[in-house]
């Protein structure tokens, strides 16, 4: 079921999704500025948010100013303008420019650096050196090209581009890479300025089908399975204002971050408590293990180089989301600042989830069970050779969880017969998946009960033999209050469970304690690679599990607004070199996880999903378990 459309007449709110009639309008005031000519291109359009002070004292019915925030090309050096239009003043609010910086990849470009291989001469002569004449069958991939120190990387906007061999239109390209190729092309001017032949690896055999029809027989003993919501789902949806089961929150779909979340609460009581201001995946980093040329300078930063939001997928019934679904679209801008719209871009649906508290009384015989349910609010983004999906879960207990499950097709390498890579798995015969990470940063600005909070690192420590301890069992729970933004960056160590909670300076449990939020971890590798190459200088973020910020809203992504070919130290790096302090703050939480992958034979031809994520627990937050007043299950069997 797609989302019923809101009532005409509701009341405007500061964070409503921008319409395609509010993109148009946007597009079109830049376009009448003189500043801007027909090669102009829009990277980046999106809602400028107002001032947090000002959504959170919003009233129904108050006076909505509504911004849009673009970021400009204007030819093709290493430069962008950004513009922030006012649509309730029809004008350019602001328009700045800045030097030394790229945008996020433009498909426009991409599909230019495709056709300039396609006719030039040296790419073409390595593709006939391994008997490849038609070039309609080799498929190209645009990789971000990073930042290495490279001549070609100076002043320009480039690409570096891989070779795989496409059988059939429909073929898996990545069953037969074309190796030992590589060429960097000026994406800007569609010019290839290099192309680097390392020498012939023969084309690995089997053509990697995952299509039903490829297969030699399908399971026939797989029954239909249902889920049904005769009286339709337990939550409501107005605009982009979606309540369940006491939760509150707005969902939106950003063109580079995806998903994001905005002012999520709890009602309690009759009062609408705050959570989460706004929760996203700030960015995100892929680094490759493999040190050769070719495939040693692979990292690619998925949301700050192309875009999650740009990637999303329209969803469909019964394969992403199953049940009784209402959908939420997503309306982004064309590099030529036309507005679009991605159907079904954000799904909501309700789960079971098992149990959620039980006890058998042994004494009465009595038995009490009350099942979990959980709100999914998602989206999914291909990018590339990989499909990522973003999962938020809101449990009836006052949990929150987020969650990146993790698929589509590896990234491959061609293996001649008789060698076994060291960086890089077998997966098919003369096939390899190189060693990779895959690096997830969320930005959560926190409001646990008010925007003045504070966080404490937790751990549990046993104690020394002693008079305190004489059985030597006894361990206890370890409070460190980080003080600063250099005192908070911090790594998991999963041997003392270590977790950090994030506490109210104002407001306190019927015990008398501060209310609090702990962050639980879930997969926290880091970074492998060096933090002194060049992934390691763009990707600090990745180099800590966690750090802490006082709210800044110009402090937007974890590696800077701008990551492509940047040389490193944006982003969280610059920000908390300040080492501001953090106690009763209004604080924002950069946490990253992800996935360590050494890849499998089972991970081909298509990865079954991997998944990584973390939970917002409420701890004191409540006066007790805020889900005993759920209504024993109607349908329990003996």
């Amino acid at each position: 079921m797609t989302q019923v459309p809101s009532s005409p007449t509701r009341a405007p709110h500061p964070l409503d999704s921008l319409t395609t009639e509010e993109i148009a309008a946007a597009a079109a005031l830049v376009k009448s500025d003189a500043r801007f000519d027909d090669q102009a291109r829009f990277a980046y359009v999106g809602l400028a948010e107002p001032s947090k002070p000002s959504v959170t004292s919003f009233a129904s019915g108050d006076p909505v100013q509504r911004d849009v925030r673009m970021v400009m090309t204007t030819g093709p050096h290493a430069r962008v303008v950004e513009v922030v239009a006012s649509l309730s003043d029809r004008c350019l609010r602001s328009v700045t420019e800045i030097d030394d910086v790229r945008p996020n990849l433009l498909f426009e470009e991409a599909l230019a650096a495709m056709t300039a291989l396609t006719t030039d001469v040296a790419w073409n002569a390595a593709m006939a050196r391994r008997g490849i004449t038609d070039p309609a069958q080799v498929q190209i991939d645009p990789w971000p090209a990073g930042n290495f120190a490279s001549p070609h990387e100076d002043g320009r906007r480039i690409c570096r581009c891989l070779p795989y061999l496409r059988d059939t239109p429909d073929g898996n390209g990545y069953a037969r890479p074309i190796e030992g190729v590589v060429a960097f092309v000026d994406m800007a001017r569609g010019q290839v300025l290099e192309v680097l032949d390392t020498g012939v690896v023969p084309l690995p055999p089997e053509s990697g089908s995952y299509y039903p029809e490829s297969q030699p027989a399908l399971r026939q003993d797989l029954r239909t399975l249902e889920i049904v919501q005769p009286e339709g789902p337990s939550f409501t949806v107005e605009g982009n204002l979606v309540r369940w089961q006491h939760w509150s929150l707005r969902a939106t779909l950003d063109a580079i971050e995806g998903l994001v979340l905005h002012q999520i609460g709890y009602e309690d009581q009759g009062r609408l408590r705050p959570v989460l201001y706004r929760a996203s995946v700030s960015e995100m980093v892929v680094p490759y293990g493999d040190p050769g040329p070719v495939h040693g300078w692979k990292n690619a930063f998925d949301a700050g180089e192309w875009g999650l939001g740009r990637m999303a997928n329209s969803l469909e019934l019964g394969c992403d989301c199953l049940g009784e679904i209402r959908y939420l679209d997503g309306v982004l801008a064309t590099e030529q600042g036309k507005s679009y719209v991605v159907k079904n871009a954000v799904c909501l649906h309700e789960e079971d989830y098992g149990i959620l508290w039980r006890h058998h009384d042994g004494r009465s015989g009595r038995t009490e069970v009350r099942r979990s349910r959980r709100l999914v609010v998602s989206s999914i983004a291909t990018v590339g050779n990989y499909d990522y999906g973003f999962y938020w879960y809101f449990y009836l207990d006052g949990t929150i969880g987020f969650e990146v499950k993790l698929t589509g097709v590896l990234s491959t390498m061609a293996v001649a017969p008789g060698q076994d890579p060291r960086f890089a798995s077998m997966v098919a015969p003369q096939l390899a998946a190189p060693y990779h990470q895959h690096l997830f940063n969320v930005r959560l600005d926190m409001d646990v009960d008010g925007t003045t909070n504070s966080i404490y690192e937790m751990e549990a420590r046993p104690l020394p033999l002693g008079v305190d301890n004489p059985w030597s069992n006894a361990f206890e729970s370890c409070a460190t209050l980080l003080r600063t933004e250099t005192e908070a960056q911090r790594v998991a160590d999963p041997a003392c469970s270590r977790h950090w909670k994030v506490v109210s300076s104002t407001a306190k449990n019927r015990l008398g304690r501060p209310t609090a939020y702990k962050l639980l971890p879930g997969p926290t590798p880091t970074l492998l690679a060096s933090a002194h190459s060049s992934v390691g200088r763009r990707a600090a973020f990745a180099t800590k599990n966690l750090w802490v910020t006082p709210y800044d809203p110009g402090e937007r992504r974890a590696a800077g607004e701008y990551p492509n070919q940047h040389r490193g130290g944006d982003g969280l790096p610059e920000w908390t070199s300040k080492n501001r302090a953090i106690v009763d703050e209004d604080l924002v939480l950069w946490y990253t996880f992800g996935v360590t992958h050494i890849p499998r034979p089972e991970d081909w031809p298509v990865m079954p999903v991997e998944y990584a994520g973390f939970l917002l627990v409420p701890t004191g937050f409540f006066d007790r378990n805020p889900a005993l007043d759920l209504p024993p299950p109607g349908h329990c069997h003996t």
